[in-house]
């Protein structure tokens, strides 16, 4: 069943199209990524499907009743009142009314006509199922629910709005960037509850890790259009190279039939007595075509300068222990970091994670132990409170400090030059700090970041608000860097991919040390940390066996060896089937929604068929080889 349509959507704010005859359906159970470069239009079109923006052109198609909800990439403006109140007012008119109850209970009791009022309100409309369902989402999100919202941390707040998007039971949730500023625990619930939603859902995300556990599908908005790809994000990436490749080959053949026309109207005069003007008029729709021809964003190139390289030893801390605000962040820790580590630290929010790293480079002074830091050491600090922007100066005047030029590498660069290695075109380096969006903010500040030499890079959640490109650029530069990197991340496919080491939090001031990223930290850490992860039942402990001899694998009989013999064979048709299908997917999600849903389950029961023929096939093979 089709929950909501879009057809031949348009939308300009000035320049080329934001929007260029969009169209997109949703379906039933459906789990939708929305992918796209910052600044393509994404939240612009989650604003469209919520009817908060209108469209230039199109129509705008929802089920009768549909119920949308919203957790929106920032906090918004005016909320107040508990937790607990914030949540209620997701519920609409009822919710209103039951906040206001709980509120009046609490601060004035002895107003009972108006409570009465209020209860009436709430037995006749279903109040107290929501109530009752406003608990279990308190619960559910550990949340503290009689706390004033706005005490709350940056991550608590996240949270709270999941809550309050989610208590409407929503048949369409749409989630901007919902795990951005979360600790791990707390992507891990959201992941672990979405997967067993069975709601549809359109999200925004440049987590890759969140996004390949959950997305069924993904949408990708390019150039005002926007395209549909199934199946899982790896297939995408994949297709969409395949794609890049082929209209690169498209638009260098068009440009050399353009060079060669322009150069025939060109010719002497005696050509252009007998010109063909059937070919003249071809070549002005050429240039038409030129000119209006959109072409891919660049991708964002920066390098880091490297400063003089520092001592051996970066930093060494020995039995440190610190406390602040009555909580303990670190108790005995020590470690060493030495030149060329790459060191990631993980822990819940709040937890003291930016504290350590200022105790490491001696920042803060322990309360007990030694931290000794090395020599000859040039730091380049990316804080996710983005502090050292100054909101009232320009992009380029951020960077350059009203300079024209900045120096890289002994060598002079112009300020406009260097910023539009980052994306910034110069109208948009012109533009004032505060009007930049999230993504542009932490590309400013790498920006920043680089364009001084450095041989420790301290990277605090640097990760937020980047789309994908940027992401994996940073990463082969993280990668490549000759000096030291200390990076704290929620993100898990980042960690995985740079750092060599990680700092683990584990409670009550324990900072644990583990070899590899964020996936090798939940191979190693110790059993009494290895919480499960919040929505999730812990699994029976095992039966204790009593140790026998290994019993000898059994050889295959003929059946088997007949079995394995075909397998091969019946793999590769399953594959042909499953690219077939999702070639024709491809096609079916704008012109055939209803036929595209069919599609898709036939083709998730093929993967399903062909991941149980390699699970047998490797079995086999097993045997065989015993």
């Amino acid at each position: 069943m089709t929950l909501l349509a879009l057809k031949n959507i348009s939308l300009r704010f000035g320049g080329p199209p934001l929007l260029d005859g969009v169209n997109f359906a949703i379906e039933r159970g459906e789990r939708v990524c929305l992918l796209g470069r910052n600044g393509e239009g994404k939240s612009t079109l989650m604003r469209i499907v919520t009817g908060q923006q209108q469209a230039d052109d199109g129509d705008v198609m929802r089920s009768q009743g549909l119920r949308i909800a919203e957790m929106p990439q920032d906090v918004p403006k005016g909320l107040s009142g508990t937790v607990r109140e914030v949540i209620a007012s997701g519920g609409g008119k009822v919710g209103a009314a039951l906040a206001e109850y709980h509120h009046l209970l609490h601060e004035n009791p002895d107003d009972l006509d108006r409570l009465g009022s209020l209860q009436q309100i709430l037995d006749t409309q279903n109040g107290w199922a929501l109530d009752a369902r406003i608990d279990a989402l308190v619960a559910k999100l550990d949340l503290p629910a009689d706390t004033d919202f706005n005490a709350l941390s940056g991550g608590l707040k996240r949270r709270a709005l999941l809550g309050r998007a989610l208590a409407l039971e929503p048949e369409l949730l749409l989630l901007d960037e919902p795990t951005n500023h979360l600790d791990l625990d707390s992507i891990a619930w959201i992941e672990n509850f979405l997967a067993d939603w069975d709601g549809a859902l359109l999200f925004i995300t440049h987590d890759r890790s969140f996004l390949r556990r959950l997305a069924t599908r993904i949408a990708e908005l390019d150039r005002g259009q926007l395209t549909s790809w199934p199946g899982d994000y790896d297939n995408y990436l994949r297709r969409r190279e395949e794609r890049l490749h082929a209209e690169a080959q498209e638009v260098a053949l068009f440009d050399k039939k353009l060079a060669q026309e322009e150069a025939w109207i060109r010719k002497g005069i005696e050509a252009r007595r007998t010109r063909d003007m059937g070919r003249v008029k071809r070549l002005y729709e050429m240039r038409e075509q030129y000119a209006q021809r959109r072409n891919l964003q660049g991708t964002a190139q920066f390098t880091v300068q490297d400063a003089e390289r520092s001592g051996k030893l970066v930093a060494e801390a020995k039995n440190l222990s610190y406390a602040a605000g009555g909580k303990t962040i670190a108790r005995n820790f020590s470690t060493t970091v030495l030149r060329g580590d790459k060191i990631g630290i993980i822990g819940p929010n709040g937890v003291g994670k930016t504290t350590l790293l200022r105790l490491l480079l001696g920042q803060l002074h322990a309360d007990s132990g030694e931290v000794r830091t090395g020599s000859n050491l040039e730091i380049a600090w990316f804080d996710q409170l983005r502090s050292t922007l100054d909101e009232r100066k320009t992009v380029w005047e951020n960077i350059a400090g009203g300079k024209e030029y900045v120096e890289l590498g002994g060598a002079r660069k112009h300020v406009m030059s260097y910023l539009q290695e980052f994306l910034f075109t110069p109208d948009r380096a012109r533009s004032p700090t505060h009007v930049l969006s999230g993504g542009e903010r932490s590309r400013l500040l790498l920006a920043q970041l680089f364009s001084q030499p450095a041989n420790l890079l301290v990277l605090d959640e640097p990760t937020n608000d980047l789309d994908v490109e940027t992401l994996d650029l940073l990463e082969e530069l993280i990668v490549d860097f000759a000096g030291t990197v200390l990076v704290v991340s929620h993100d898990r496919a980042f960690l995985n991919n740079v750092v060599m080491r990680t700092l683990a939090f584990e409670g009550d001031g324990r900072i644990g040390e583990y070899i590899g990223g964020y996936d090798d930290w939940l191979r190693q850490r110790p059993v009494a940390t290895a919480r499960p992860a919040a929505g999730t039942k812990p699994k029976p402990a095992a039966v204790p066996v009593v140790a026998t001899a290994p019993a000898s694998k059994s050889p295959l009989d003929s059946k088997q060896k007949r079995e394995l013999a075909e397998l091969p064979g019946k793999i590769e048709k399953l594959e042909a089937e499953q690219e077939a299908l999702g070639l024709k997917l491809a096609t079916l999600y704008a012109s055939d929604p209803g036929k595209a849903v069919e599609t898709q389950k036939a083709l998730s029961a093929i993967e399903q068929t062909l991941a149980t023929a390699y699970a047998r096939w490797e079995s086999l093979e097993s045997l065989r080889d015993a």
